[in-house]
Parts: structure tokens; C-alpha cells; sequence
């Protein structure tokens, strides 16, 4: 196993700054998922990474070698992409062997007629179809070895290119939004085999998504880049609860986390529209108060008023959206189902515990409970 290490890596395209001094380690077996919206640079810096692109400045480091001026191909990464780049004319067994195929015969042996009766060829050629074999049982496979890519479904497809980067045993797997073609259910599917995979082939690997919720649930450690910068590096759960920047408080999470204007006054106390909330901190001014959607309540005793506008219903929870009539902040709500929603105006309460304090630049301040720990 081995680690891969990127440090202060700088990428433009023209006046365009796609990556601004990245650097990010992902340990030695460790899956760490790259999270961010389409054009932050996770991509650009996976394809560094893989060799495909050149960095303009940093440093690539896979097993604690420099790997910035080597091709792709002698980086020994495997990488599977969104559009699984299988080949038409050839079986899933004959996909999956492809890089066996490369690296274990020559130019001669790979000849179409001749390389088969070439020296040596014949058993290389055994050792590669039992290889191929397995990695392709080990993800359901092993009954469609014969059928080409246009005979399966999407989710196969994908579990072809998964077999074929599994097969050769790679220093570290490369993910590029392997998931984003397939319907919501197989998402979920191919994502617990993936993690799965991983788990008992234990390589280190890099994983790149657009979808939080695949972030969350497959990753040890979650990297959230935006605008070519990674602000957090963390483990799922803190990345949620614990983040340290606005940006990453407002992309994580389904519903967005509600964010309120606030201010502190002189003696610490914390307001929302001029109504002390029940909070204190030593950072003065302008602040936003960030409270996820299943940390507000309806409080006949809350400090601060709403006005409902319409519910959602999910199944297992209902969406209360309102408002601030004082900011006009919009507000939403997960609640059980079953509750009682309210109609007009209600009084908004939240766990203190539970609130999270940003400044004026969008960082982490600090928190204290005042006496009364609910607002």
C-alpha cells in the first residue's frame, strides 16, 4: 500500500486559477473522498494526480516517491472514470484483462494469431484469464464474462471498470464521479460494493464526487474543495457537525443549513434581528448564526418569531419552510412525521449546543452557552 501526498499543487488555464495551492494526504489504505460542486477543481487536481495533466506548481509524491515527471502509465494508479471507457468489441473478461494484458505480454505476444503460439504466451495468457476471472467474481460478475459492455446494464458496466482497476493490484485507485450515471437505487448498491472493495483490498484510494451523500457514507476522511481550494480535511461526522468555515457549513447537509444574521453586542451576548438568543461570544460584530434544519423547533417559549409558508412531505420526516419576518432570513425545519405544523405565525426555538457561530470572514467563532442553554 501506499500513500499519495499533494502538496501545494497550483494549476491555471489561462487567467484561470483551477487549483490555488492544494495540498492534501490521503494515508496509506485510507479512503478519503474529494467533495465539491462541478468546476472547484476536483477533477483537474485527479487528473494531476493520475499524470493526465501537469501541474504548474507542488509536488505529487505516490509511496513517498516523486511522481510529478512521470507519464501516467509508470505511476502505477488505477483510474476509473464517470464514463467507464470499456471497449466495445471486447467481452468483460477480455476489458478486465486489459492492463494484465499490457504489462505481462510484449509487442509479439500480443499479436492477434502469431503472439499465441509465441514462446511463453500460452501460459501468460492462462494466468491472465484467471485473474481476470476472479476480479470479476469478486463483483458478481462471473457469469458474464463473454457478454460486451453494449449487453449490460449501467451498473455492470461500472462494476467492469471497477474489476478492471481492482485486477492489477494498483499502488492507488483513482475515482473520477464513478456513480453519477446510474439511477438512485444503484447508486446506492454500487457504492456499499466500492466501499466494500476497498475494505478488503485495503488501497489507498482517492474518490471525487459532486454528491455529499456519497462523501458521507463511503469515505474515512472527507476533503471539501471550493473555488480551487480544499477548506476542510475531516471525518464525515465532524465535516457535518463540526465545520470550520461557512462554505462548508452551507454545502454540507441536506436541507442547507439555515444561516441567520446576527450580531454581538459589547457584553458578548449574541441577537438575531435585536433579540439576545441565548448565546455568547468573545468575537464581536457581525456574525452568522448556522443551525441545521433538524436542530430548529417550534417553542411556544423560543425567542424568535417565524411565519410558516408550506411543508414538505419526505416520508420520514417533514420540511417546515418559514420565514424571519424581522430579516425576511428564509428558515427550514425537519421535523418527525406526524407533528404538528404550524400555521401563521410561531415561536422558533433550537438547541444551543447544537448552534454554530461564523464571523465575518465565514470562520469558526467561538461559542458559549448562556445560562439558558435552549433558545
Amino acid at each position: 500500500m501506499a500513500g499519495i501526498a499533494i502538496s501545494n499543487v497550483c494549476k491555471s488555464f489561462g487567467s484561470f486559477e483551477a487549483l490555488r495551492g492544494v495540498s492534501l494526504e490521503v494515508q496509506p489504505g485510507e479512503f478519503v473522498a474529494l467533495v465539491g460542486p462541478s468546476g472547484c477543481g476536483k477533477t483537474t487536481l485527479m487528473r494531476i494526480v493520475a499524470g493526465i495533466e501537469r501541474q504548474d506548481a507542488g509536488r505529487i509524491s505516490i509511496g513517498g516517491r516523486d511522481v510529478g515527471q512521470l507519464r501516467a502509465a509508470d505511476r502505477d494508479v488505477a483510474m476509473v472514470f464517470q464514463s467507464y471507457a470499456l471497449y466495445p468489441h471486447l467481452t468483460v473478461a477480455q476489458n478486465i484483462a486489459v492492463p494484465l494484458v499490457m504489462r505481462r505480454l510484449d509487442n509479439l505476444q500480443r499479436l492477434p494469431l502469431l503472439g499465441r503460439w509465441w514462446p511463453g504466451s500460452r501460459a501468460a495468457r492462462q494466468a491472465i484469464h484467471e485473474d481476470a476471472a476472479k476480479a470479476a467474481a469478486a463483483l458478481g460478475l462471473g457469469s458474464m464474462l463473454d457478454r460486451r459492455p453494449a449487453q449490460l446494464s449501467g451498473g455492470q458496466r461500472q462494476r467492469v471498470a471497477l474489476a478492471r482497476a481492482i485486477v492489477r493490484h494498483p499502488k492507488a485507485f483513482l475515482m473520477d464521479e464513478p456513480l453519477s450515471n446510474l439511477d438512485a437505487a444503484l447508486r446506492v448498491q454500487t457504492r456499499r460494493e466500492i466501499v466494500d472493495i476497498h475494505r478488503r483490498a485495503g488501497a489507498t484510494t482517492l474518490y471525487v464526487t459532486h454528491d455529499q451523500a456519497e462523501a458521507l457514507t463511503m469515505a474515512d476522511r472527507v476533503a471539501v474543495m471550493l473555488a480551487g481550494e480544499i477548506l476542510q480535511v475531516d471525518t464525515p461526522d465532524r465535516v457535518y457537525s463540526d465545520p470550520q468555515d461557512l462554505r462548508v457549513a452551507g454545502f454540507i447537509g441536506s436541507p442547507r443549513i439555515n444561516t441567520l444574521p446576527a450580531e454581538a453586542r459589547g457584553d458578548g451576548a449574541v441577537e438575531v434581528a435585536g433579540v439576545p438568543v441565548g448565546l455568547g461570544t468573545p468575537d464581536c460584530g457581525p456574525l452568522t448564526l448556522a443551525i441545521r434544519p433538524e436542530d430548529l423547533r417550534p417553542d411556544p417559549g423560543g425567542r424568535l418569531e417565524a411565519v410558516a409558508e408550506h411543508v414538505e412531505f419526505l416520508g420520514e420526516s417533514l420540511l417546515l419552510h418559514g420565514r424571519l419576518p424581522q430579516t425576511g432570513t428564509a428558515v427550514t425545519l425537519r421535523l418527525p412525521p406526524g407533528s404538528q405544523m404550524p400555521s401563521g405565525s410561531f415561536r422558533l426555538g433550537f438547541a444551543a449546543e447544537r448552534a454554530l457561530l461564523f464571523d465575518a470572514a465565514g470562520r469558526r467563532a467561538t461559542l458559549r452557552l448562556a445560562v439558558h442553554a435552549h433558545a
